[in-house]
């Protein structure tokens, strides 16, 4: 039975894979998407409950309350002041004990690992992100919990297309997947987390993407409201604009939002300068700049959800949202940019919704007649400051609409969320927080459509399987037997491998030539044929895994200066099985056919 078992096991890993290699693969791709949210679902709920049950147990309130586990501004003083401070430390000692690359985490790492790994991201870092993003929170500092879910959401969903050894094509797939998954599960918001991983993430909407992460995002909420019901992150009431005079000071409010995002991306950028100092440092003073925060403006401490649903319906002045935003800003984007392992797209609601909530109370002043409700104006800002900080437009439109379910806040939202968008990227040049992050590590992120299009296929969609393994040095009758099977190229083995490309045609003619030689001299054939030295079009070969994209191929190309790739896969320890060969011209040829 366990060997059965085993032998259905291998057949599944080894004709499953194959079939994702190309672009066309979407039965099996939309599967694949089913699992990574079902997975991903489990994971956040899993991480939302180490956020939630010491929060609701430790901090005061009312237990009836659903923020009741975010009521940090009902701590005292003293226990505000000490609480991330004491965070401070014990990250800063949990970082300083890990490798530099084991200290990345978050939405950043994600596309780090995406760029550069192919999509691969280990267990390790899944854990160490889970014990992070908890403490962060749970001491009091300014962060949120979307980008440690993320990162969840991506890693265990990469670990998945590993554990299966699926081409790297599909990994990419399975962890854009868990991204949507988790952005799903955090705020209920199917769409908007479809929309996030293709612009935020990936920076690519591709048709075959479109449904194993629309399955994926379904999946993960269905998984979620199984246990937090089906109402959105916040509650938000009947929201409409009541008159279209209000325009011009949306406008207005949209510059205001595109400004604080603008400074919140240099001020994260600028404290990047810091990153040669050790990290207990950085962190220990970030958390000792997070100590006048928490006991001025106590709101600014956590996720902040309980002030941006205060916010949403009403119930704060205009002081405290000014003040609460501002600081909001600047804590953020001081303790982020000095290494705290925080998520910023929670605290980007939290200052879109205060800014916006308190424009919206100064609009009542000069149009009391016309104005519609704060929580009309702080939904706004929350949709303005995440499109702005992440350059995200249509991912923030989503959510908008999503938390609200109200068609009514389209038109504005459409209005607000670009014109704040292009006053942060055309007025002061910034790009996206996540790219200036990944800038300031000295990393790029490359999303050409030639390099996004490679990057969809493995080599196992475009190799000739016309192969046929053979030793280098072989007798007439060895060669003649090898070319009844009828290969197309020959793969020439030597001391370590194989060593060259050979067209099968080209031992032909040479056998062909050595026969009428034969003939005409009246002697017999050579005893031995050295196919390294015979006339024929050789091409030197290099080695590429089964997994690998085109992208992949073309880098092995460029650094080995080799003429020819031969696809290989590790099939039992020490044994490598080849499966085709690639030429350069294989993948010109592909990327032009699909272009036309």
């Amino acid at each position: 039975m366990k060997n059965t078992w085993h032998r259905i096991k291998e057949n599944l890993m080894s004709t499953f894979p194959g079939r994702l290699s190309g672009v066309d693969s979407l039965p099996q791709l939309a599967i694949l998407g089913l699992l990574s949210g079902l997975v991903t679902g489990g994971v956040i709920l899993v991480f939302r409950l180490a956020i939630e049950w010491p929060l609701e147990h430790f901090l005061p309130g009312d237990e009836s309350d659903i923020f009741a586990s975010e009521t940090f501004e009902n701590l005292d003083i003293l226990t505000r002041g000490l609480l991330p401070l004491a965070g401070a430390l014990g990250i800063g000692l949990f970082l300083h004990r890990l490798a530099n690359q084991d200290r990345k985490v978050g939405v950043v790492h994600v596309m780090e690992r995406l760029n550069y790994h192919q999509g691969y991201i280990t267990a390790k870092s899944a854990f160490i992100q889970f014990i992070l993003g908890v403490t962060t929170v749970v001491s009091g500092q300014s962060a949120g919990r979307e980008g440690p879910a993320v990162h969840l959401g991506a890693a265990f969903s990469s670990l998945m297309g590993q554990w299966m050894r699926l081409p790297n094509n599909s990994i990419r797939t399975l962890v854009a997947c868990g991204c949507a998954a988790a952005i799903s599960a955090s705020f209920n918001t199917p769409i908007s987390g479809v929309i996030f991983a293709m612009e935020v993430v990936m920076m690519e909407y591709t048709i075959a993407g479109f449904t194993p992460i629309i399955l994926a995002a379904v999946s993960a909420a269905v998984v979620t409201q199984v246990v937090y019901g089906a109402e959105p992150a916040f509650s938000v009431p009947a929201l409409t604009m009541n008159s279209l005079l209000e325009i011009p000071w949306i406008l207005v409010i949209a510059i205001v939002i595109g400004v604080a995002a603008a400074l919140f991306i240099q001020l994260v950028g600028s404290m990047g300068r810091f990153s040669h100092r050790p990290v207990m440092l950085r962190v220990i003073t970030a958390g000792v700049l997070m100590v006048p925060a928490a006991v001025l403006v106590p709101e600014t401490m956590g996720i902040g959800y309980d002030t941006v649903n205060a916010t949403i319906n009403g119930e704060l002045g205009f002081w405290l949202l000014l003040s609460a935003g501002v600081v909001k800003v600047v804590i953020t984007a001081l303790t982020v940019g000095l290494g705290m392992p925080s998520s910023i797209i929670g605290p980007t609601l939290f200052m879109g919704a205060t800014l916006g909530g308190a424009m919206g109370l100064v609009g009542a002043e000069f149009m009391p007649q016309h104005a519609s409700s704060v929580g009309f104006y702080a939904m706004l800002g929350m949709g303005a400051m995440m499109g702005a900080v992440l350059q995200a437009p249509l991912a923030a439109l989503m959510a908008l609409m999503e938390l609200t379910r109200n068609p009514n806040i389209i038109l504005p939202g459409m209005l607000i969320i670009t014109t704040s968008t292009l006053i942060t990227s055309e007025a002061f040049g910034k790009k996206s927080l996540f790219l200036t992050v990944l800038k300031s590590q000295g990393l790029s992120y490359q999303h050409s459509p030639v390099i996004q299009a490679l990057r969809r296929v493995s080599v196992a969609a475009i190799m000739d399987k016309s192969i046929l393994r053979i030793e280098r040095h072989l007798t007439v009758e060895e060669a003649q037997k090898a070319l009844k099977a009828g290969p197309k190229w020959l793969v020439v083995e030597g001391s370590n491998g194989p060593t060259a490309l050979l067209p099968a045609v080209d031992l032909a003619r040479y056998l062909e030539d050595s026969e009428e030689m034969a003939k005409e001299e009246s002697e017999a054939p050579g005893e031995l044929i050295d196919l390294i030295h015979i006339p024929a079009n050789r091409r030197d070969i290099a080695p590429v895994q089964y997994q690998a994209t085109l992208e992949e191929a073309l880098h092995e190309f460029e650094t080995t200066s080799a003429e020819a790739l031969y696809v290989q896969r590790h099939v039992a320890p020490m044994i490598q099985r080849v499966y085709g060969v690639v030429l350069k011209s294989d993948i010109e040829s592909y990327y032009q056919y699909r272009r036309s």
